[in-house]
């Protein structure tokens, strides 16, 4: 008898403990493991929210704080009281509308959701090659953030590749500042992302997504091992100079004002143990809010004859060369010729100031007849505050004329206010089947998943800025894929033609050159990602290159595979990438000269004739030297190839049933 009522007991007592731990949580410690147990999450609830992170076991971040405060004092993750912990386990495949590094991406990821007293909870996940957190609230007013306490404890100080910025009126367009992270004062800050090279472990990528509504993040130095999340306030006053620039002259005390029921931005850090797996990345895709588009048929990607760059100069012609219609007819006849989808009208085609006017030497309605009857599609470039005033009028004649898209130029802001803009630019663009390339912008937080027609963007540090300066290196190009490109495409503007080694650059803004090979340029159109690829030279000097062009002409702006196949940050870097059955191989140094090895068993079985651009023997001193070599090579087969410095080689394997 004395036995039954223990038992009973102890029943009654399991049967209280199970209805009371829904509602309240008492454990400290909560861990969250990747599915195949690569990358563990601890999150720790105790004063204050903190999380640590793990790959392969080895500690990379160490007690991170995260707060968000809101108006009147009120501090989320502040003594936080735990309600109720939610997990979940999802395995799904997502398939890209424009397919940037594959045709499916597998999305697998383990979640674990920390619901807190007082309406708001933290979403963690963990991924086998990263970990991200988002804060939700269910708040039934809007609210007023005035700081979002961001912090990445190092464990131990580590070399990193930092761009460092000057302020938050920024086009994002900055070198990589090769440093250590105790090297990084308190009032040094970058944009993102920023890559952190763990010493003896993994590679680490500190990046965001699903940015909407709110700020863009940065990260700020303290002098030691730790990077804080800082954020542009909200803009109160402004002062606008020409008719581009528009200055923030007076800054509110908080980073945003929203709706009280939302999903913030994830924060985001990547881990890989090689260098070559940042290229596969993609993390901000699958973070980024899905689809909203009903009808993306329209969406086509493509390569683009761009006139900006090589400062409209045509020649071997019997007009003259300028903003005028016969030039732009002559941009039309070449991508007509060549089968490249569009050709941007750049600035200079209405008077700046208003887009409802066209430039007397354009004959705009002539040229989009013109460019219909030869199958090209015309983009048009516009600055963004010009945009903004005539919104609604601006689009629907660009629409009327049959414009494919536009180029949204000078944002240089990431503020609430102005990420506001790039979604609505984005939606008002997408009613008119246009696409959008966003330059003056910030790097990619993941718009283009929601939005597909926001189809490139720049925020890079690119060719054009050989125009006036020597600091777009052949180091730098091969810094670019492992950090800027990871977050998403990237306009860079490949494709001169003029080429020249260090001893002989000159910065000649109306007749460019690049730094580095003839094959470093062309390798670009397999390494770099942009479904909205520039040919940034002159029809007239790619019409005398007739090798360069048949490989121009066939190269993809998107693909279905992507294999990183050798690659070191700020050295080298070998890609390969799929079309169909189609192999592209694209290959790219710094300034030291190299010979490497190069693995063939990604090809399908068979036989494939391999057709390649390489450096010709004297391209260490005149750098358009270039060979062609045609060879037949087989899965089991090894190439080498050989670079010259700031060299390249570019490859096209078609197996030989299908040539």
């Amino acid at each position: 008898m004395h036995q039954t009522r223990n038992s009973q007991r102890v029943w009654v007592l399991i049967a209280i403990i199970a209805c009371v731990l829904p509602g309240m949580v008492t454990a400290k410690s909560y861990s969250l493991r990747s599915p195949a147990g690569r990358v563990e999450l601890r999150v720790n609830v105790d004063q204050e929210l903190t999380y640590s992170v793990f790959y392969t076991s080895q500690p990379i971040l160490h007690g991170c704080p995260l707060s968000l405060t809101l108006g009147q004092g009120q501090v989320l993750g502040a003594s936080p009281e735990l309600l109720e912990v939610k997990r979940r386990s999802i395995d799904q495949t997502l398939h890209p509308v424009v397919r940037v590094k594959s045709a499916t991406i597998r999305d697998q990821f383990q979640e674990m959701t920390l619901e807190m007293k007082g309406r708001y909870a933290v979403v963690f996940r963990a991924y086998d090659d990263a970990i991200a957190y988002r804060w939700v609230t269910t708040l039934d007013r809007d609210i007023k953030v005035v700081s979002e306490g961001v912090a990445y404890r190092f464990v131990g100080d580590h070399q990193c590749y930092f761009p460092k910025e000057e302020s938050f009126m920024t086009h994002s367009e900055r070198n990589y500042e090769y440093t250590s992270l105790s090297a990084i004062s308190a009032e040094a800050f970058g944009s993102l992302p920023a890559l952190v090279e763990m010493t003896g472990g993994p590679q680490v990528v500190i990046t965001e997504s699903d940015l909407s509504d709110y700020a863009g993040m940065y990260l700020q130095g303290t002098g030691g091992s730790v990077l804080t999340g800082i954020f542009p306030r909200v803009a109160l006053e402004e002062k606008q100079r020409g008719d581009r620039n528009v200055h923030v002259t007076k800054r509110a005390d908080y980073i945003a004002r929203t709706r009280g029921t939302r999903a913030f931005p994830w924060r985001v850090v990547i881990m890989t143990p090689q260098a070559a797996d940042l290229i596969e990345n993609q993390t901000v895709y699958k973070l980024a809010t899905p689809l909203k588009l009903k009808e993306t048929s329209w969406i086509r990607p493509g390569k683009v004859a761009w006139d900006w760059y090589n400062y409209t100069s045509v020649y071997g012609v019997d007009f003259r060369a300028g903003v005028n219609t016969e030039t732009y007819k002559y941009y039309i006849d070449f991508a007509a010729q060549y089968g490249i989808e569009y050709i941007i009208l750049d600035e200079g085609w209405y008077p700046l100031g208003d887009l409802l006017k066209t430039a007397p030497e354009m004959d705009v309605d002539a040229l989009f007849d013109y460019a219909e009857q030869k199958g090209v599609g015309i983009i048009l470039w516009v600055v963004w505050k010009t945009l903004e005033d005539q919104l609604q009028p601006a689009l629907d004649r660009f629409a009327e004329w049959g414009a494919k898209g536009i180029k949204v130029d000078f944002m240089q802001r990431d503020d609430q206010w102005m990420v506001n803009y790039y979604e609505r630019i984005a939606r008002e663009a997408a009613k008119r089947q246009l696409l959008v390339d966003f330059h003056g912008s910030y790097s990619p937080k993941g718009l283009r998943r929601a939005y597909p027609n926001v189809i490139t963007r720049e925020g890079v540090r690119g060719l054009e800025n050989n125009k006036w300066t020597d600091e777009i290196t052949p180091e730098h190009n091969v810094t670019l894929p492992f950090i800027r490109m990871l977050a998403g495409p990237m306009d860079y503007t490949p494709g001169a033609m003029v080429n020249a080694q260090q001893a002989n650059f000159n910065a000649v803004f109306n007749r460019p050159m690049s730094l580095g090979t003839r094959c470093h340029q062309l390798a670009m159109y397999v390494v770099y990602e942009s479904p909205l690829q520039m040919l940034a030279d002159s029809p007239s000097h790619y019409l005398r290159e007739p090798e360069c062009m048949a490989f121009l002409a066939r190269v993809p702006a998107v693909w279905d595979e992507t294999r990183a196949l050798a690659a070191a940050v700020a050295d080298y870097v070998v890609v390969a990438r799929r079309s169909g059955d189609v192999w592209y191989i694209g290959a790219m140094t710094d300034w030291s000269p190299r010979e490497l090895t190069v693995d063939l068993s990604f090809l399908g079985p068979g036989t494939y004739v391999m057709d390649s651009l390489q450096d010709g023997i004297n391209a260490d001193r005149y750098a358009s030297d270039f060979k062609q070599v045609t060879s037949k090579v087989h899965r089991t087969d090894k190439i080498e190839i050989k670079l010259a410095p700031g060299g390249g080689w570019v490859g096209r394997a078609v197996r030989v049933a299908d040539r």
